[in-house]
């Protein structure tokens, strides 16, 4: 057979997540590769973790992007914090938080999970209620952007109940970054974990990662090594750190750093309150094109997340022929559901690059037409 160059026909990224990437960031990516140990990628590395440290709102020092997708940040944070035998407390209110849980069984950590009901978000109560019960935990885990429901947890709230068990918390902030208010020193959050894909107009491939001086003690009182060589963070900082003299770990996905810096950058100067706004405002103008339309959003008003907009499929609609439509006729993608609304919901993703009034009236008029 014959083998051709792959050019792929463009589209109009508006599902769960990878969203659409700015030009701007692919152009960073285009520029020439240099070595990962090059001084030049060295400072580049320093201002990287400067600006990671502006988009989570922190004064972490461990605070750095890993050389892989947003779930080795997950893996990441779990596999520093927790050692066989640990109790740790997952909340689970969609596909993620069952993720989460997954990294516990693997980690030989004994489990104790706090279920809600998917499209609401995790009940700080139960969470109470968990904690009472079982005062040896040492961890609790929660999803801030549940990025299978649309929902938002109350982060804040969460982090505080974990505290006062003397309890460290890891926090799944993938969808969230860049797109929904996020605090890691106000809210005292320990671990949180981000992906480039979501909300920073980025492509997939890299997760971002802080850890507070509580978590990094913690981490340093370890009995027993990290279960993941790649990702134990005492080697990571090793290459992300030391003055002058890095330690090698692993080559870096140098070109996708560069396309990182840029998108970290243009959050920096959009400025997070006026990013955080303009997805509020997006979802508003798509709010209102769905209801026209007779759709309803899955996700009450006060708990949805306004850059992942879960819609309900009419009844007797084929939900994946729409889909399949919109990608055909419109080059426009949106996400169909997961578990137990698979089949029921369209995901439909207001994202970083993708949250633009065009993209919103592009969606709405495909719908239409679709329907």
């Amino acid at each position: 057979m014959g083998h051709s160059s792959f050019h792929p026909t463009p589209r109009t990224l508006m599902g769960p997540g990878p969203s659409d990437v700015h030009p701007r960031v692919l152009a960073a990516m285009a520029q020439p590769t240099i070595g990962h140990l090059d001084p030049q990628f060295i400072s580049l590395m320093d201002d990287l973790k400067a600006l990671l440290r502006h988009a989570f709102q922190t004064e972490n020092p461990l605070t750095l992007p890993l050389s892989a997708p947003g779930s080795a940040g997950m893996e990441a944070a779990f596999a520093n914090l927790i050692e066989p035998g640990d109790k740790v407390v997952v909340c689970i209110n969609g596909v993620f938080g069952m993720r989460m849980a997954e990294n516990v069984r693997r980690m030989g950590g004994e489990l104790v999970t706090v279920e809600d009901e998917w499209g609401t978000p995790v009940d700080p109560q139960k969470l109470s209620d968990a904690l009472a019960a079982h005062a040896d935990a040492k961890v609790v885990a929660f999803v801030h952007a549940e990025t299978s429901t649309g929902v938002c947890s109350d982060v804040a709230a969460l982090c505080g109940i974990a505290r006062q068990a003397g309890c460290l918390t890891i926090v799944d902030a993938v969808t969230a970054l860049g797109g929904i208010e996020l605090r890691v020193d106000e809210w005292q959050a320990d671990v949180v974990y981000s992906g480039t894909q979501k909300c920073l107009s980025c492509p997939p491939g890299i997760s971002l990662i802080t850890f507070s001086p509580a978590a990094a003690e913690h981490i340093k009182a370890r009995n027993t090594a990290v279960q993941s060589w790649f990702l134990d963070l005492s080697l990571l900082m090793g290459y992300w750190q030391g003055e002058g003299a890095r330690a090698y770990h692993h080559t870096a996905p140098v070109n996708a750093m560069y396309g990182l810096h840029e998108a970290l950058l243009m959050l920096y100067e959009e400025g997070l309150e006026s990013a955080w706004q303009r997805h509020r405002n997006m979802h508003e103008l798509l709010a209102v094109g769905v209801q026209e339309l007779g759709l309803e959003f899955v996700v009450d008003s006060g708990c949805r997340l306004p850059q992942l907009n879960v819609v309900a499929a009419p009844e007797g609609t084929d939900e994946a022929q729409v889909r399949r439509k919109l990608l055909a006729d419109f080059n426009l993608e949106i996400g169909a559901g997961l578990g137990v609304f698979a089949g029921k919901v369209w995901r439909i993703g207001l994202m970083g690059y993708a949250a633009r009034r065009e993209n919103v009236q592009l969606c709405v008029s495909a719908l239409r037409e679709s329907l």
